[in-house]
């Protein structure tokens, strides 16, 4: 027997659960499928349980290296590699327990199974033993099937040696030597979280600074804070090969043209992510695929086939949680014929959980420059806010960029203490098109890291109090 649906929803991560919540407030009969636990890449293997991680680095490193500040002794301090580990993926498991019950709460249907298109409207569910269990059919189906790491033929990810996001959060024995390949977000955090607890650790990245889409300046003190910590990192370096002998991998690099090889017991690939676009029968419905990602108008996230729509990595970057949550949201309130305010890509804030951590939204000062902008740059040290020296933590600034003829906000970066909780605040500002005498006249609380915010945008124009 068909079970009719008004939306179907194929992958339940944060893309797809917070779309189906959303639809069934709506009043659509709703259905999301998904063959491993709500909440997807992020909340399994992802977002959460590696924030549960850095956590535990964040006090093992203040405990070991900075209590003494603090007038605080601490004798004999150890870790157990085994219990870190298991505190992240029991935070993994009680969090997607409480999506599956937000999504029972909310009256959306759930098929645990492995879903495929068999027409238009039609999803054909499989078992773990690709039984057909169900075969579902809606008017409109929405695809949130995510991503996964990319893996090139030059690093042949063997999952125990040569390793991806996934096996380096649930390792059962700690690597003496890592070597992570790629330094955007994800590389840099699984960099920071091994080489507080000892790791020796070694960084390459192919583009000239670590953090590549991040201001330069925000980089530069990340690379200078990492090689304080004994990271070793190699910028403008490319990747030949890496080949599993014995016990190591040896990593072959090469830097201006000069061949060098590293060794490790293991290797970290950490090049990025592509779509989750086969085996769901695409192809055979004639999704258009572009690039490992399927094409969508973003008008409206309808592919070229009418009625199917997609959310999310699988339509390609800005590869966050947040971005796939808020194309889920608006897609369905597009459906349900809501007015709804296109997404602005421009206003997408990117956050970095390592210590110091890096958080940004919208334009660099030199992408600023390079689309025609005169700007004018704010910039406050956390060295001199108040509130960063009461708690020990003066490492890093706040920087904003505005256009100069309007005051406009183009964009913010952020690297210190509590960042990523910070860049909200610029980012509501730049969502009401905010100028610097917005930020300026709010008045701040005292003390607050927040006040480097204000300052940052006072500096700009030849305002700030404290510097």
């Amino acid at each position: 027997m068909i079970k009719q649906y008004d939306i179907a929803i194929l992958g339940g991560g944060p893309g797809g659960y917070v779309t189906a919540i959303r639809a069934a407030q709506l009043g659509f009969k709703t259905v999301v499928i998904d063959k491993e636990n709500l909440g997807g890449i992020c909340l399994n293997w992802g977002c959460i349980p590696t924030k549960s991680l850095l956590r535990n680095a964040d006090i093992y490193d203040t405990i070991k290296n900075h209590s003494d500040e603090f007038g605080i002794t601490v004798k004999g301090v150890a870790y157990d590699f085994g219990k870190v580990i298991k505190r992240s993926r029991s935070i993994s498991e009680k969090i997607t327990k409480n999506v599956e019950l937000l999504v029972k709460k909310n009256k959306v249907d759930r098929i645990k199974g492995f879903g495929k298109l068999i027409s238009r409207n039609q999803i054909s569910v499989f078992d773990e033993n690709q039984k057909e269990i169900e075969v579902v059919e809606a008017s409109k189906i929405i695809i949130a099937t995510g991503a996964r790491p990319r893996i090139l033929p030059n690093i042949p990810v063997d999952h125990k040696m040569i390793i991806t996001s996934s096996e380096a959060m649930n390792l059962s024995e700690q690597p003496k030597e890592l070597i992570v390949i790629g330094a955007g977000a994800i590389g840099i955090e699984f960099a920071y979280f091994y080489s507080v607890f000892g790791t020796k650790v070694t960084v390459i990245e192919m583009m000239e600074q670590i953090l590549p889409i991040e201001d330069k300046e925000v980089s530069e003190l990340l690379a200078k804070n990492f090689k304080k910590r004994g990271i070793e990192i190699f910028t403008s370096t490319k990747v030949e090969k890496a080949e599993i002998k014995g016990k190591n991998v040896v990593v072959t690099i090469n830097q201006n043209g000069q061949l060098k090889e590293l060794k490790a017991d293991k290797v970290l690939s950490a090049i990025g992510v592509t779509g989750n676009v086969e085996g769901f029968g695409l192809e055979e419905l004639g999704v258009e695929i572009y690039k490992g990602h399927i094409a969508v108008d973003k008008s409206t996230y309808e592919t070229n086939i009418k009625g199917i729509y997609a959310i999310g990595d699988v339509i390609g970057p800005p590869w966050l949680a947040h971005v796939a949550s808020a194309e889920g949201l608006y897609c369905i309130e597009k459906i349900k014929g809501l007015h709804v305010t296109p997404i602005d890509y421009d206003s997408i804030p990117g956050c970095t959980y390592c210590q110091p951590q890096v958080a940004s939204i919208g334009l660099t000062e030199q992408k600023a420059k390079e689309k025609g902008y005169e700007v004018k740059i704010g910039k406050f040290p956390f060295m001199a806010s108040g509130k960063a020296f009461a708690v020990g933590e003066r490492e890093g600034f706040v920087k904003i960029v505005f256009d100069a003829k309007y005051g406009e906000i183009l964009g913010a970066h952020i690297i210190g203490a509590e960042a990523t909780e910070l860049i909200g605040e610029v980012g509501i500002a730049k969502s009401l098109e905010a100028t610097y005498e917005s930020i300026v006249k709010t008045v701040h609380a005292h003390p607050t890291l927040s006040e480097a915010i204000m300052e940052a945008a006072a500096q700009a124009y030849g305002e700030a109090i404290h510097i």
